[in-house]
């Protein structure tokens, strides 16, 4: 068994980081309070922080430290779950902000592969991630496993059948992706002993169907109650509501993906949806020009705002 206790199922939302609209585009440590509340108001009881969702490859050690901080404060208010991402840097840096996540007591860690010198098999992964969990041995562990983006194809399937005790503190996975097989087959690896996490917005119900109910998704930043209500309806055994939330939804992150990037399009939905200015992507990501911000918004009000 893992050499720590994780014990959170249900939905998480990875959170953007919020920058300035200066000319650094330096990072707005003073929203994540109120952003913190208007999640623990939706009903979410869980955050990641550092993911892609949180461009946490486009920020630095120190700002990641900082962000990590700020979120432990306000978490401390709203009784939140706190998930940090560390990888996605050189290994030192990964160690050194797994030590810094474990200093300040996050409830758990999630680490993205080497994303130049690539694990090629599930041991070269093992042996990655077990040196995460030596420097930070008290607290629980999920590989963040995002094939379209990182390039590492092993299965999760047969990861999990390897990993047994090798990791003390391993304890799951966030599985991105459309192969819903293969997130099972991950889910039922070693007798069902890892958490798998769902990262795919617009398979929550079909997820649900094949017994995955654990989440972690973009979206819910911006429709939380969407998400929350596909997952509850399924649960009491609601199935036609289920259905139409999760078209609804489906059709709403469908309008945000068709004016740009999905960073681009959500942060900029933040704004308009929930009223948080967390700021445009950091460079190289472009910003949404007004024209696309314009008819993205006319679309969402009319078809989706007015529906929820």
């Amino acid at each position: 068994m893992p050499a720590v206790e994780f014990t959170f199922r249900g939905l998480v939302v990875p959170v953007f980081t919020p920058f300035n609209d200066d000319d650094g585009q330096t990072i707005n440590l003073s929203i994540i309070p109120r952003y913190a509340d208007y999640l623990a108001k939706k009903g979410i009881t869980a955050i990641l922080v550092g993911s892609s969702t949180g461009e946490g490859t486009s920020t630095t050690m120190e700002e990641r430290k900082a962000i990590t901080e700020e979120w432990v404060k306000a978490v401390k208010l709203t009784k939140q779950h706190l998930m940090v991402q560390v990888g996605g840097a050189p290994l030192p840096h990964v160690l050194e902000l797994a030590k810094h996540a474990e200093s300040l007591k996050v409830n758990s860690i999630m680490c993205q592969p080497d994303l130049y010198f690539k694990p090629s098999n599930a041991e070269e992964l093992i042996s990655y991630l077990k040196m995460v969990s030596d420097v930070a041995p008290n607290t629980p562990l999920l590989y963040y496993h995002n094939p379209p983006f990182t390039h590492v194809h092993i299965n999760m399937g047969q990861f999990l059948e390897l990993v047994g005790d090798r990791i003390p503190t391993f304890v799951g996975i966030k599985y991105y992706g459309n192969n819903i097989e293969e997130a099972f087959e991950a889910s039922r690896a070693d007798n069902g002993r890892f958490v798998v996490f769902l990262g795919n917005d617009e398979l929550i119900l079909s997820s649900c169907v094949m017994g995955l109910e654990s989440f972690i998704l973009t979206g819910a930043n911006i429709f939380p109650e969407l998400v929350l209500s596909v997952i509850d309806s399924w649960k009491k055994r609601d199935f036609e509501a289920a259905r139409k939330k999760q078209v609804l939804y489906t059709k709403g992150y469908a309008i945000m993906e068709k004016y740009g990037l999905w960073l681009q399009t959500m942060k900029y939905a933040m704004r308009f949806v929930a009223s948080l200015n967390v700021g445009c992507p950091r460079l190289p990501v472009k910003y949404l020009s007004s024209e696309k911000e314009t008819m993205m918004n006319n679309e969402l009000l009319s078809q989706i705002l007015k529906n929820i």
